[in-house]
């Protein structure tokens, strides 16, 4: 949607602020194009160095986000339901992939 649609997405979370440039919307849909391709290409695999370091990435991708949207957010002073939700999403989505990375690392116990 960030890629076609940078209008519709911005509405989205900016409850109908206008957008000053579609660059920066085109930019995050072709990380997350990016970064889905990746994932998308781990799941094939049985290595489980790759599989930490996709893991590895997606968590860093998304504390990245969380970081600039925050710093944007204590710049502007902007605060709305679809920010709010992003924000609470993306420190899901790192606590999730942070998990799953130390779980694919834990060495198996013997029985």
């Amino acid at each position: 949607m960030a890629l076609a649609f940078p209008d519709q997405l911005y509405d989205a979370v900016f409850d109908g602020a206008q957008v000053t440039s579609k660059t920066p919307i085109r930019l995050y849909g072709g990380a997350l194009l990016s970064i889905s391709l990746i994932m998308w290409n781990a799941l094939y695999t049985a290595e489980k160095v790759i599989i930490r370091w996709t893991l590895l990435t997606e968590a860093c991708y998304f504390g990245v986000q969380f970081l600039v949207v925050t710093a944007t957010l204590a710049e502007t002073g902007f605060m709305s339901l679809g920010i709010l939700l992003l924000l609470a999403s993306r420190l899901l989505f790192v606590a999730i992939s942070v998990y799953y990375y130390y779980q694919v690392g834990r060495k198996p116990k013997k029985v």
